[in-house]
């Protein structure tokens, strides 16, 4: 099945709104299965619109509209692509009773009420968190059409209740996907590691790269859910063996998220000392639910006086080796464990740029350190010759403890070996 979406409003157009609703769309036609060969933006207007839908009902066998199913006056989906699909819109009573219940009140305005007129015959996809509801229909080639409406809050939620379901019921086989998950090699030489792997087409392989990692999917098909899952399961296993401890999860989608269940399963706690990072870490990990049981406190002290009063890093230490050095990380690490009382302790210190470098120490030269209270491993990070952004350096330096905690948790060695081209590290 091939498919297209288009997503409609003047404000896509202009950068006013970032479109995250064709990123939502796509990650579930790919986990579906569905092959999505185009998309595109169009603003408020009736014959740009009309001529799009057009084209995509003509060449593609899925179309998904996203926005412009409001009650105002320039939301004109419905009325624009159901035409062209050569449909009439009609009152769907229930919708109307919806909305009239969202509202509280028996008559609702012409506005509000044609958010319930949708094509005849459709199959009504529910609004849980909204007014206006979706559909899905056929058009009259028999290109199936499905509108969906913009907010992502209102989107996401009906698209994987509603939409994904009806469009599993129209197919034949069943598509199962699993993402393994990696920190500490990059997507290029991951992929030279698995290229005899990639040519399979059942189940099939496919790198992907996010900010500082990678992740592989191992996507299969088959009649039933566990007849595909037990078709992913060896090629899984064998990128496991490749890999070693590379691999920090699979289906499990972040490594603060995988840190909190290890420290939830193992009934230990962490605590933070950042400097360069700004409290990224300790945000990461709170964003996670349930981190409050594992998580005992997070300081960041970015002053050598906040370093000395608050986590006892001696001050002959900052004299002799400076703030950015792998014995003031250490000391931080240390340090956070005596005053938190926590089981594990992380100590960042470094240059996050663009300024603040020197040929000593440049830009992008980070020390993490993660302590027990009996032993610490200190880390260096110096990626040479990268000209990456102060986001970039905080992000990754975030991500290296939270694999750290990872890696000593899981029983691996905390630091592996040539992680990072320039990267060292020591344990005392």
């Amino acid at each position: 099945m091939n498919a297209e979406i288009i997503s409609v409003g003047t404000e896509l157009l202009l950068g006013a709104v970032v479109n995250t609703d064709a990123a939502i769309v796509a990650r579930a036609l790919s986990e579906l299965g569905i092959d999505l060969l185009h998309t595109c933006v169009v603003g408020d207007n009736p014959a740009r619109l009309k001529e799009a839908v057009e084209t995509a009902i003509r060449r593609s066998d899925l179309l998904v509209m996203t926005g412009g199913l409001g009650p105002t006056t320039d939301d004109l989906t419905k009325e624009t692509t159901a035409a062209a699909a050569g449909k009439q819109l009609t009152l769907h009573q229930p919708s109307l009773e919806r909305i009239q219940n969202y509202f509280n009140e028996k008559h609702v305005s012409e506005n509000q009420a044609k958010q319930a007129w949708l094509p005849e015959g459709c199959h009504v996809l529910q609004n849980d968190n909204g007014t206006a509801p979706g559909c899905a229909f056929q058009a009259e080639n028999g290109c199936t059409i499905i509108m969906l409406p913009g907010p992502p809050s209102e989107l996401a939620p009906m698209l994987h209740n509603y939409a994904v379901p009806y469009l599993k019921q129209s197919q034949e086989f069943t598509i199962v996907s699993h993402n393994v998950h990696i920190y500490g090699r990059g997507e290029a030489p991951v992929a030279q590691m698995m290229d005899d792997l990639m040519d399979g087409e059942n189940p099939t392989l496919a790198p992907y790269a996010n900010e500082g990692e990678c992740y592989l999917r191992v996507t299969a098909k088959a009649r039933t859910h566990q007849e595909a899952d037990q078709l992913c399961q060896p090629l899984i296993d064998e990128i496991k063996r490749r890999l070693g401890g590379f691999v920090y999860s699979v289906d499990v989608d972040s490594l603060e998220a995988l840190v909190v269940q290890l420290l939830g399963e193992q009934g230990k706690t962490l605590a933070t000392a950042e400097s360069c990072t700004g409290g990224l870490l300790s945000k990461r990990l709170t964003d996670i639910s349930g981190s409050s049981a594992v998580f005992h406190m997070g300081v960041t002290t970015y002053a050598n006086q906040a370093k000395e009063q608050l986590l006892g890093v001696p001050h002959e230490t900052l004299e002799a080796h400076g703030a950015v050095s792998p014995e003031t990380a250490r000391a931080m690490a240390e340090g956070i464990v005596r005053a938190s009382g926590s089981d594990l302790g992380v100590g960042i210190t470094g240059i996050a740029g663009p300024e603040g470098g020197t040929p000593e120490k440049p830009v992008g030269l980070i020390y993490i350190a993660l302590s027990d209270g009996k032993n610490t491993w200190v880390t260096k990070r110096s990626p040479i010759g990268r000209t990456k952004s102060r986001d970039w350096h905080r992000h990754c330096a975030a991500s290296q403890a939270l694999d750290m905690v990872r890696r000593y948790l899981s029983g691996l060695p905390v630091v592996a070996e040539h992680q990072y081209e320039g990267d060292k590290a020591s344990r005392g």
